[in-house]
């Protein structure tokens, strides 16, 4: 059995996922014409849909994480669990999809993130284009901020979103062509298992948000590409979480964007610059939960 007859390996990390789950596993079979092997890696969900999918399937394994541990860490776990699998090729040793439990794959995408990786050699992702319910694409091939592009987004895109900040770190103008990103959507991502184990898979610091903007930064300084690779399609249910869970997810995403510019401006002489993000960051928060409520 050679690696590309082995079976795919596809992590999702669920937290209760509903009725999500089951139309994720309804999508794989049309999406990719090789066996596939299903892992939940499961932060505590309580609704049953992993064990549901599960039952009476070899396809489909329920990884439970031993808590919410976070979006990242439940990733690695999966991905450790999987190694030995890996080694032995029982499973594809050269790439491993991530996705949402929330995604729907449309025809052939898994082939065509496959095609993609296998034709860039020099891709360490490739992520697929993310269509809303209009049609359009979401911008999910990004630029990586720098500090003061992600300071002119936080400030402005409320206010102002077509700002020059904004559209610069969205780098939506073009959503048709293959091409290098900066980072991509951590919502559905294949990846090539030598770069995720080169860059030490995920920070698990942080407990959700800006994950996927670290993961692709760090694969890029590791001599890494992030791809976009708009043949590959798929839907995506997105914030139907976040927008019933504020309390949670306002300040997990800030104190996500402080971290990520924190750890990128580690130098002592930097301090007053990292004190200014945390404060402002907190602010910013703040503000949010009062607006919601």
């Amino acid at each position: 059995m050679t690696t590309r007859d082995a079976p795919l390996a596809v992590i999702t990390v669920t937290f209760s996922p509903g009725r999500h789950l089951d139309a994720l596993a309804r999508s794989l079979p049309e999406a990719c014409s090789r066996p596939f092997i299903v892992v939940c890696a499961d932060n505590g969900s309580t609704d049953g849909a992993p064990e549901a999918l599960a039952a009476g399937r070899e396809d489909v394994e329920v990884l439970r994480t031993g808590g919410n541990i976070g979006y990242g860490a439940a990733i690695n776990a999966a991905a450790r669990w999987l190694e030995g699998r890996r080694h032995a090729g029982e499973i594809d040793g050269e790439y491993f999809l991530i996705t949402n439990p929330d995604v729907r794959f449309l025809p052939g995408s898994i082939d065509e993130l496959a095609a993609c990786l296998r034709r860039r050699p020099e891709a360490g992702a490739v992520g697929p284009r993310i269509e809303e319910e209009d049609g359009r694409a979401y911008p999910s091939a990004r630029e990586v901020p720098g500090l003061f592009t992600g300071i002119g987004h936080a400030l402005l895109s409320g206010l102002w979103p077509s700002n020059p900040f904004s559209a610069a770190y969205r780098a939506e103008r073009d959503m048709d062509t293959e091409r290098v990103a900066g980072w991509l959507s951590g919502s559905c991502l294949m990846v090539r298992w030598d770069a995720f184990d080169a860059v030490g898979g995920f920070d698990e610091r942080y407990f959700m948000y800006l994950e996927d903007v670290d993961f692709g930064d760090r694969l890029t300084r590791a001599g890494w590409r992030n791809v976009y690779c708009p043949s590959a399609v798929i839907h995506h249910d997105q914030g139907h979480v976040a927008g019933r869970h504020a309390r949670v997810t306002v300040p997990a995403h800030h104190a996500s964007a402080y971290r990520f510019q924190a750890d990128r401006h580690p130098a002592w002489w930097q301090a007053p610059l990292r004190g200014a993000l945390w404060l402002g960051l907190r602010a910013r928060a703040a503000l949010e939960l009062a607006k919601g409520t």
